[in-house]
């Protein structure tokens, strides 16, 4: 029989992103079960360079103040340190900012007088484009190059933290620490780290439990504790309905990560060739031989701008002669309107796009449907305008409208109408983001690129 790990540094994980809610009764049992940390993400770059590029949150401050209160509340109660990574969803300053806000907020009501350390990891464009003209950052693929003047196109750019800064705050007495961006591990690892367990169960301890329930068999039924020791590391879910399983722990190493058996993190690479997942009970499954090799300290930089605007419309299809034939009207139908804005706007239109995607269809792959497919009973057909103005884009898609909605399969048929939901039918996406980075910059010491603050929440109140 497994024994159990014993002398572990404890990590409560309650869930795998800050804003898609935490039960408190979960965090309850983790704190029972002798956590000795609350650390969590809040963000990723899952949704797009939208967050990165304009600061916002991809969930609502509702949602985040929710989730906050239940762990600053645990964090007051327990005395444990709380971490929280990239913050905001991007983990840019303003995204920092604005998760800051929230936290003093939730303390003004409930009468908490954390030590708060907030990360900064924004880089300005100016800074990033020297490091590359000193031969300091190198592309990731697809990317090419690391051109100084592609990070001058940039609205913002991040680094990605390791543990290294949390640790710093951790050191420095703060209670709470509130991250820019961060690998979704470096959060999770950094307090075993600190405490002196082995770096290769630290870190695949933490990709193991950095979606909370995702690698437990019920994934939705709360957080799990990863209990890292210096040869070894359990994981156990916070829920007792809830079970991990050699299966269900070892697929995380998929999870986001295009070699199942190797994770690059900042200064080195986490190795789970030799590993062995073994069930402790029904609930438990134990991890032996995981290796982290150190490697030079490099962070990953992302970076994204605003490049275009967008107008779309959408019309609902069931008329039979054209699902039999989709491919052919969507071709048809793409050919007429091209023209259509060629003829009408010249021009005047500029660099513009329009692309079709039939939703029912294959709007989701892209591809064609293959000769055996049946005809889809019905497709919602959305029409994307893409310009470099707003008034251009809607235009765009106004000086379309009539084919759009009125297009035939053939031309000696009458004139159809197909169902559009919205009136108006043009609806003004706003500006469209990019990504601009995938690159790494090489850094001589893990904090050279992260600027830590601290706020005393009790001189706030008191001044």
């Amino acid at each position: 029989m497994i024994e159990r790990l014993n002398g572990t540094i404890n990590v409560l994980v309650p869930t795998g992103a800050l804003g898609v809610g935490i039960r408190s009764e979960d965090v309850e049992a983790g704190l029972a079960a002798g956590a000795h940390a609350i650390a969590c993400d809040a963000g990723s770059t899952d949704s797009g360079p939208a967050y990165l590029a304009t600061g916002r949150s991809k969930y609502s401050r509702d949602a985040i103040k929710s989730d906050l209160t239940t762990l600053m509340l645990a964090q007051a109660r327990s005395g444990l340190p709380l971490l929280i990574g990239t913050c905001g969803t991007s983990g840019c300053d303003l995204a920092l900012e604005w998760t800051r806000d929230i936290a003093l907020e939730i303390a003004s009501e409930n009468g908490l007088t954390p030590r708060i350390a907030l990360l900064y990891s924004e880089q300005s464009p100016a800074s990033m484009a020297d490091k590359a003209k000193a031969g300091m950052v190198s592309p990731l693929q697809p990317m090419l190059h690391a051109d100084p003047e592609i990070f001058n196109k940039c609205d913002r750019i991040v680094a990605l933290m390791g543990p290294e800064p949390y640790i710093a705050a951790l050191e420095s007495g703060a209670d709470i620490v509130l991250g820019g961006r961060t690998t979704d591990t470096a959060v999770l690892a950094a307090v075993p780290l600190m405490r002196g367990a082995g770096a290769g169960p630290a870190w695949h301890a933490a990709k193991i439990a950095e979606c909370g329930g995702l690698c437990t068999l019920n994934t939705r039924e709360g957080g799990v504790m990863m209990r890292v020791g210096h040869d070894a590391f359990e994981i156990e879910p916070l829920n007792n309905a809830n079970s991990c399983t050699p299966h269900t722990v070892s697929a995380h190493m998929l999870y986001e990560n295009s070699n199942p058996f190797q994770l690059i993190e900042p200064g080195g690479i986490l190795d789970v060739t030799d590993t062995r997942y073994v069930a402790i009970d029904d609930r438990v499954v134990q991890v032996t031989g995981s290796r982290f090799l150190t490697q030079p300290y490099t962070m990953k930089l992302e970076g994204a701008a605003s490049v275009a605007y967008q107008t779309i419309m959408l019309v609902g299809i069931q008329d039979r002669s054209v699902l039999n034939e989709l491919d052919r009207f969507l071709s048809q139908m793409s050919q007429v309107l091209h023209q259509r804005v060629n003829d009408a706007m010249g021009a005047k239109a500029g660099k513009f796009d329009i692309s079709l995607r039939a939703y029912g269809a294959n709007a989701v792959s892209g591809l064609p449907l293959p000769e055996s497919s049946p005809p889809p009973l019905e497709v919602g057909l959305l029409f994307v305008a893409t310009a470099t103005t707003q008034e251009l884009a809607t235009q765009i898609a106004k000086t379309c409208n009539p084919a759009f909605f009125h297009m035939p399969l053939n031309k000696d048929t009458p004139l159809p109408s197909y169902a559009f939901p919205f009136s108006p039918a043009e609806i003004e996406r706003g500006e469209v983001y990019e990504f601009k980075l995938n690159h790494v910059v090489r850094v001589e010491h893990p904090t050279e690129l992260v600027r830590i603050k601290y706020i005393e929440v009790k001189e706030l109140q008191n001044a």
